[in-house]
């Protein structure tokens, strides 16, 4: 056997693979020459047997001008898409009766799995109890924590994504059981490189040598379903990440979700507490498990979320490589990058871990509320930091999908909890998918307003993710809610999300984060829904609350693809459309309270800056020589002043520009914009008109005469 490894400290050791051109009994003589990278070089897996001949290595050397960089085409690329699906046929997919009819046999393989599961987090909750009944909770903390990553890493991959999810939740695990949990994302035990091998070669196919130049010897990480090596790609020289699959995943995850689902029918059966269907969560997070053992699926979600999201320049999503890619093995790009979580690292690069958390909440936000195809499982692991400050996604094996009335129907409930509007909150949730049509929503407004009456004590920037869900936690079990599973997904998404934000600010909220993008939606978006939604918000008891519309404005301002035009034209669109005459009579009554502001505040500055003496000059002066007190004064000065605020944010947003009013002109030429327009001067007119009357049939004030 002849070793070399690469002497360069960059990049990782790798497996240089070819296969000798002599015999297995030849010797192998190498002629010495200048070396531009050797390694160990392993034969086909094939070939692996055991006894004296068990392996057998050369040495390649790597050319540089060997690297090709021709770029496949798109023709080749879905040919090479199809042999992929073509390679993945026989997949396994997850079906509760299969499983029942394959496990109801086999009820010695059930009572041992669950005796080891019992024993095993029994265990662990017995030594917690103990140290709790001792004093040493504290003390023990980290002994436990090392101990519950074991007995999870040990139970398999079902309880090593439980652990996962953990990771990411410093609100419910002290710090040591973070520190530890967070090893089961990438550092968990490998399976040997020989399987893997062979699992490549017999998935693609092809012998190892002619599909990569140079491969790691060794895992660079190890997940709960595969591991992944760097490698070298023959036929183009690009660096690929290659993941492979672990052997017997499919019957250990599924004996364990045969016992969770007979764990859900009993509680649906017998726990009144929980209303949910768990059955039907149990079925959909399996679901996507055993999606996630489909790898040519996984590609073909990383192709459609490159495509949706990774039209933003802060967002990376590695592409998939179709020629290497089966049930069991997954080819992508290579990504440097740091996770999520490694706080000193990512700042040590010159980054902010918050702004690339604020990155994956607007794009999580994009995700859920714009396309509705979400990754469903942003743990740290699957959440890299690049050099240049891009967030790369990672890891597409659980993706799901927000229904599109649930999409606006999650907005206008946002709308509708800023707005305290609890009966239309209780209605959303028919949209929502929470509550069927038959069920009386009346006695779920008084627990919605005791909750939600509190919260909101604060303002939205200060709430907190986790005490919203909390609070309708507590609601839904109070009530015959059936939580969807799309939802529990969305809540496990934004939870995550906030969870490794607080890594760095344990002040920080996703909802203050998030509301820009909800301010923009509903300045922006044409959507009649969510068209609906803003004047709900804007419009109250017939007036017009253009503190609201500045706070939105303010707000939306901070989203990066905030535009002014878009505000405003699809606004007028409505406001002169057919079905809009309620709104316009409210909108007229509010433009020409707007203009009789403008106007008078115009007068009541020019009176003030009139020199005092001459004051005494203006008939039936009281202030600014109008019928009007100083609070009413106050009041239009205040409103004036608020509206040319307005205008100054309009004006200061990036898609600002006097060419953006040339559409709104030719809207206002349209006969209803016309009609509009008459009734809002006709109004202005008829207001000044009187206002004047007033001042003219007031009683003069008789100056008083001076005395000598």
């Amino acid at each position: 056997m002849i070793t070399s490894f690469s002497s360069s400290s960059s990049s990782t050791p790798t497996i240089t693979i070819s296969r000798p051109k002599s015999s297995l009994n030849s010797k192998r003589r190498l002629k010495t020459r200048p070396l531009i990278r050797a390694a160990v070089v392993e034969s086909r897996p094939a070939s692996i047997t055991r006894g004296n001949n068990s392996n057998s290595y050369a040495v390649q050397v790597i050319e540089p001008n060997s690297v090709s960089t021709n770029k496949i085409s798109r023709a080749d690329d879905m040919q090479a898409e199809a042999q992929a699906m073509a390679r993945a046929a026989g997949a396994t997919v997850y079906s509760p009766e299969l499983l029942s009819l394959k496990y109801s046999d086999s009820p010695l393989k059930v009572v041992r799995r669950t005796v080891e599961i019992l024993v095993g987090l029994g265990g662990f909750a017995i030594n917690v109890l103990l140290d709790q009944r001792n004093g040493q909770l504290d003390r023990n903390k980290r002994m436990r924590a090392v101990e519950l990553r074991k007995t999870l890493t040990r139970l398999g991959p079902t309880f090593v994504k439980i652990g996962q999810g953990l990771s990411t939740r410093p609100d419910l695990c002290p710090p040591e059981y973070l520190d530890e949990l967070s090893e089961l994302q990438d550092a968990l035990p490998t399976f040997p490189d020989t399987e893997a091998f062979a699992c490549i070669e017999r998935e693609l196919g092809l012998p190892m040598e002619s599909v990569y130049s140079s491969i790691s010897p060794s895992p660079i990480a190890a997940a709960s379903l595969g591991q992944v090596y760097k490698a070298r790609l023959k036929k183009t020289g690009q660096m690929v990440a290659v993941k492979v699959q672990r052997p017997g995943i499919e019957e250990a995850i599924g004996l364990d979700f045969f016992l969770i689902r007979g764990v859900g029918i009993f509680i649906n059966k017998y726990v009144d507490v929980i209303t949910s269907d768990v059955v039907a969560l149990i079925d959909e997070f399996a679901c996507r498990v055993f999606q996630e053992l489909n790898y040519v699926q996984e590609g073909k979600n990383a192709r459609r979320f490159k495509k949706l999201y990774a039209d933003k320049v802060e967002v990376l999503v590695p592409d998939i490589f179709w020629e290497y890619t089966a049930g069991k093995v997954l080819t992508m790009d290579w990504v440097n990058g740091v996770k999520l979580n490694e706080q000193e690292a990512i700042e040590g690069q010159g980054l902010k871990v918050l702004d690339l958390v604020n990155t994956g909440i607007q794009c999580s936000l994009r995700q859920l509320l714009e396309y509705g195809y979400f990754h469903a499982d942003p743990h740290p692991g699957n959440l890299l930091a690049t050099p240049d400050g891009k967030l790369a996604f990672l890891d597409f094996g659980m993706m799901s999908e927000t229904p599109e009335d649930a999409r606006f129907a999650i907005i206008g409930h946002v709308v509708h909890m800023v707005n305290r509007d609890y009966e239309a909150m209780a209605n959303d949730y028919y949209a929502l998918d929470f509550l069927s049509p038959d069920v009386d929503v009346s006695p779920i407004v008084p627990a919605l307003r005791n909750f939600f009456d509190d919260a909101l004590n604060s303002t939205v920037s200060e709430l907190n993710f986790k005490t919203i869900v909390d609070g309708l936690g507590a609601v839904l079990y109070q009530y015959p809610f059936n939580v969807p599973p799309y939802y529990a997904l969305i809540l496990r998404s934004l939870t995550v999300l906030e969870g490794l934000a607080i890594y760095a600010d344990p002040n920080f909220k996703v909802l203050a984060a998030s509301y820009p993008y909800f301010a923009k939606r509903l300045l922006t978006d044409p959507n009649p829904y969510l068209r609906d939604a803003l004047i709900e918000l804007l419009f109250k008891d017939g007036k017009f609350r253009w503190n609201r519309l500045e706070n939105l404005l303010v707000q939306g301002s901070k989203d990066r693809d905030f535009d002014a035009k878009d505000a405003l034209q699809p606004v007028l669109k409505l406001l002169l459309g057919p079905d809009g005459e309620e709104l316009r009579n409210l909108v007229i009554k509010e433009a020409i309270r707007v203009n009789e502001a403008i106007v008078l505040g115009t007068v009541i500055d020019t009176y003030n800056s009139i020199p005092q003496f001459m004051r005494t000059f203006i008939p039936n002066g009281n202030g600014a020589g109008l019928a009007m007190s100083s609070s009413e004064q106050q009041s239009m000065l205040l409103l004036r002043d608020q509206v040319l605020r307005i205008w100054a944010l309009l004006q200061s947003s990036e898609g600002f520009n006097p060419s953006m009013l040339q559409p709104i002109v030719q809207i206002l030429q349209e006969r209803e914009a016309r009609d509009f327009g008459g009734r809002v001067v006709g109004g202005i007119t008829q207001r000044l008109a009187a206002r004047l009357l007033q001042q003219v049939l007031r009683s003069p004030t008789t100056a008083p005469t001076p005395t000598s």
